[in-house]
């Protein structure tokens, strides 16, 4: 059993230095997500920390609670006017770009692996999705100025793109342990994945912006960690009723974030703290399940594939 007061210092120290690093990511222009994922390696049982972790129920539970937070974040900063003037391109980036992305990913893993196609296109949903906020540190690294428009954009499409890459991941994974069978099956499970998420986090949202512009609490931080509270029921209820809850978790933080909050700014600032800490956590914890001695072996069938994604699938989507 490993110590727990070691536990939490080695804890307190992956994220004093994955603070560190988010200021080293600028710099030399790397994404501070891989530098998480390094200092979470160095923690694990093969790295400096020697923390022994497999538990991958409990990663995939935080995780889930990470990224819909995440997602909550982005739809309270989502400027309605900024979304409105760049939906249609940033949409169908979001939707088509991230299937086109995922068909030909899928394609390159069939070529290099040699799978079956089921299972090529989950590996393409897996990673069809884009980050801002590694592109702009890259950007930002190498001194690139990008136009405020094409800078909407790529805020609007990835706030957007996740939930449908994890919608394509669902009906994947539906497909593969067969539960779903056929196409209007699975065009039904998008379908209704798809609007519920959306009705849902509508739903939440609206409600959120109600009862916190009606409720009188005696604490001004309890109004943040109330829309923290919606934005997991935003999550739970949509999965509840069959939907997504990520989509619905989005929706919800823009429908909150474009209506009239009070304590507005201590709401973004308590979220814009809690969506770093999720980013770090998760991938702190994914840097725990890495394995450094496996990675070569990997790295075969790995890099063609990433190569693959990188410089064919994501440029031929956004070009189409």
């Amino acid at each position: 059993m490993f110590p727990v007061d070691r536990l939490i210092l080695i804890a307190g120290l992956g994220l004093v230095v994955a603070i560190a690093s988010s200021r080293l990511s600028t710099r030399v222009g790397v994404p501070g997500l891989v530098l998480f994922l390094f200092v979470g390696m160095l923690a694990g049982s093969e790295g400096l920390g020697g923390i022994p972790f497999e538990d991958y129920r409990l990663a995939h539970g935080v995780g889930t609670v990470a990224l819909a937070l995440i997602l909550f974040d982005g739809g309270l900063r989502t400027d309605a006017a900024t979304f409105r003037a760049v939906r249609a391109p940033a949409l169908v980036l979001a939707t088509a770009g991230v299937l086109l992305t995922t068909l030909i990913t899928a394609a390159g893993t069939v070529l290099v692996l040699g799978v079956p196609w089921l299972e090529a296109l989950l590996l393409g949903s897996i990673v069809g999705s884009t980050d801002a906020a590694a592109v702009f540190a890259v950007l930002r690294g190498k001194g690139v100025r990008v136009r405020s428009r094409v800078a909407a954009m790529l805020e609007v499409e990835s706030g957007s793109n996740d939930p449908m890459a994890v919608l394509l991941t669902v009906v994947c994974i539906e497909v593969l342990v067969g539960r779903v069978a056929g196409a209007p099956a699975v065009a039904w499970l998008f379908v209704r994945q798809a609007a519920l998420g959306v009705l849902v986090g509508y739903g939440v949202g609206r409600g959120a912006v109600w009862i916190t512009q009606r409720i009188r609490l005696d604490a001004p931080g309890l109004y943040p960690v109330l829309m923290s509270a919606a934005a997991l029921c935003a999550y739970g209820a949509a999965g509840a009723a069959g939907g997504s809850g990520f989509l619905s978790v989005y929706i919800a933080g823009i429908v909150a974030g474009s209506g009239r909050l009070p304590f507005r700014r201590g709401i973004l600032l308590f979220h814009d703290g809690l969506a770093w800490l999720s980013q770090m956590v998760m991938f702190l914890l994914l840097g725990l399940l890495s394995f450094p001695s496996r990675l070569a072996a990997a790295a075969g069938s790995g890099m063609p594939i990433a190569a693959a994604l990188t410089l064919v699938a994501r440029p031929v989507a956004v070009a189409a």
